[in-house]
């Protein structure tokens, strides 16, 4: 084992997230036994229901380079969403109810960085602690029934679709490309780097630390108020499926894709097809007539085998 380790081929391979191989094995499975599935019409419905898991992981790969992590997300689309669908603000109009979603995060995602990095609590109590009272409060309000209505003009802007692409897709896919030019090409970015090499050294060489973490996880709070919009968009009428578990699909996707907690680090775009990976799971699993329970089973053990690959890589 130690010699296959310490391969030249395993550290050609183990430099490569684990996603783009997954990916690359989900295609060649549906290829061969569902030809009819590679449909662009069918992937693109398919890939547009992923796009709040795809933003959310852009806030939760941020934080986990800074040695963090956020589960509030679930707490924040279910709040976003209850404000838009229960009808306590007739009449508003979409600017309102863009701007309401993204003052909400930023401000759960600055109550979260100050809690962790000033205050020094456990990221994953307060962000936890945090979801739950969100979920609760909302329960509360909706009497646990279905919010409402999501305004029309939602199911429009999410049925959208330009040269092709979703419209959700290619939000998601801009998205991205931001993040991805925000932590390579700025002085935040260095500074999430150097946060996650070694926050020691970070603050010795300069670094303002707190601060970099305050804003990884306002940043965080933003993509959860993002996707919080696109998944109420994605809501039928009457429905209540808000997506709680997100928070849990975020983590493992952005470990899929290369992002390692307590490492900082991994880039953006290997989460990104971490949670193509997911997406194009669930639809092999569903053709060929798996179950949740299924779907849950194997969730699991990608997770498992990513982190076992990242064991190996460190330790070689």
């Amino acid at each position: 084992m130690s010699a296959l380790v310490n391969s030249t081929g395993f550290r050609r391979i183990s430099k490569v997230p684990p996603s783009y191989y997954l990916l690359a094995m989900l295609l060649v499975i549906l290829f061969v036994a569902r030809p009819q599935m590679l449909n662009a019409n069918v992937l693109g419905v398919f890939v547009r229901q992923v796009v709040p898991l795809g933003i959310l992981v852009l806030g939760q790969l941020l934080v986990m380079r800074v040695k963090s992590i956020d589960l509030s997300g679930g707490g924040v689309i279910l709040l976003i969403n209850y404000c838009i669908s229960s009808g306590i603000f007739p009449g508003a109009s979409l600017g309102f109810y863009v701007a309401l979603a993204l003052t909400t995060g930023l401000v759960i995602g600055l109550f979260n960085g100050v809690m962790v990095a000033k205050r020094r609590v456990s990221a994953v109590i307060v962000t936890l602690a945090l979801s739950i009272v969100l979920v609760g409060f909302v329960q509360y309000l909706s009497s646990g029934k279905p919010p409402g209505d999501v305004p029309k003009l939602f199911a429009d802007l999410f049925n959208t679709r330009f040269a092709g692409l979703p419209s959700p897709v290619i939000l998601w896919i801009a998205v991205t490309a931001l993040m991805a030019l925000l932590l390579s090409q700025t002085v935040f970015g260095r500074f999430v780097a150097a946060v996650g090499e070694s926050m020691l050294a970070a603050h010795f060489s300069g670094v303002p630390v707190e601060r970099t973490v305050i804003l990884a996880h306002t940043l965080a709070g933003l993509m959860a108020a993002i996707a919080a919009l696109v998944q109420t968009a994605s809501i039928a009428v009457g429905s209540v499926r808000v997506g709680l578990d997100l928070p849990v699909l975020s983590v493992a996707a952005t470990i899929l894709g290369g992002v390692v907690f307590g490492r900082g680090e991994g880039g953006v775009w290997g989460p990104f097809f971490g949670v193509l990976c997911f997406a194009f799971l669930f639809v092999a699993m569903t053709t060929f007539g798996v179950g949740d329970a299924g779907k849950l089973v194997a969730q699991g053990m990608i997770i498992l085998l990513a982190a076992i690959f990242y064991g190996l890589r460190a330790g070689k």
